[in-house]
């Protein structure tokens, strides 16, 4: 690990103006960062730690939905009795994610924030356009069993890692920061990008935006939202494919659903295409199997990777099955 100055403001402003000094990064639960600076992929001058602002508060707002603070822990987070109780799929993707030791370390905010774990973007001596761009794509014609089959480019296929960003999409969740212009918010479905010609970028945050909370809206469907992962072992892995969902249904038929795809993308995926075929039709698993196909349409699999889209598929119907019956 390369020497680095440490520096702990004591506000909001000094950790923002530590930000405008060349090659910087936020400190937080450090889950992710700590290891990416032990790997070499990442090396910045200074860490700013944040983990003493004052973010760390689960706020019930007036107008109803919750304001939920940077640097909650995500044990913390997901054992709240307002997530449970109005925002179930949350608390689930939380607790889904990691170990129980992390997930007390690890923030919010930085769940968000994690970086994918490609393998290849983990191993400084390949080439990868996220982490060194220009250099060229080696998970495309390497190991790519864990990535990406929608929304990739030729210059990445990296999945984004985070459970909790596949249930906040289906939630409209909105994303709070400030920055070198004041205070500003994003909508969780602008936050993330996909790859693009510029795969390095992971979000749309302006530069040395610091994140302070997240806003998630009063939405009675919601409640009786789930998440669901699938992975290779049992806990402390990361999903092959996961699914959170959201559905109202009356006289049997599908009035309202919210469905989002997480392990597929470069970012968490919120299957629109599904959701408007859905809408309307019967609750019946025949409809739910052909919004899934709508979906998976778009879907570009390689060699490795095309697992995914009947695991997808099978996941969100039977999701939806449970859900609805």
């Amino acid at each position: 690990m390369r020497p680095f100055v440490y520096e702990r403001p004591e506000d909001e402003a000094g950790a923002l103006a530590t930000m405008v000094r060349p090659n910087a990064a936020f400190l937080a639960g450090g889950t992710n960062l700590v290891d990416l600076m032990k790997l070499g992929v990442s090396a910045p001058d200074i860490l700013v730690d944040v983990s003493g602002l004052p973010y760390r508060d689960v706020e019930e707002l007036p107008e109803g939905g919750l304001r939920v603070g940077a640097l909650v822990a995500n044990s913390d987070l997901a054992a709240h009795s307002a997530v449970q109780a109005a925002y179930p799929a949350v608390s689930q993707a939380l607790l889904a994610g990691a170990s129980g030791q992390l997930r007390n370390r690890a923030t919010v905010g930085g769940n968000l924030l994690q970086r994918t774990r490609c393998r290849y973007f983990q191993d400084v001596a390949k080439p990868c356009n996220k982490r060194a761009p220009g250099t060229g794509c080696a998970a495309r014609d390497g190991e790519h069993h864990d990535l990406a089959i929608l929304g990739a480019s030729p210059q990445c296929i990296a999945t984004n890692p985070s459970d909790l960003a596949v249930a906040l999409s289906i939630m409209d969740a909105s994303v709070h920061y400030a920055g070198p212009h004041g205070a500003a918010a994003v909508s969780v479905h602008d936050l993330f990008r996909r790859p693009g010609e510029r795969p390095d970028r992971d979000t749309n945050l302006p530069r040395g935006a610091l994140i302070t909370a997240v806003v998630l809206p009063e939405l009675p469907i919601a409640a009786t939202s789930v998440y669901r992962k699938v992975r290779d072992r049992a806990s402390f892995a990361f999903a092959a494919g996961s699914v959170a969902a959201a559905v109202e249904v009356r006289d049997g038929v599908v009035r309202d659903v919210r469905l989002a795809w997480g392990a597929v993308a470069h970012l968490p995926w919120r299957a629109w295409a599904a959701e408007r075929a859905l809408r309307g039709a019967p609750a019946t698993v025949d409809s739910f199997a052909r919004a899934a196909d709508e979906e998976l349409s778009a879907a570009r699999p390689l060699r490795d990777n095309a697992y995914k889209v009947p695991l997808l598929r099978n996941l969100t119907v039977e999701v939806l099955r449970e859900m609805t019956s």
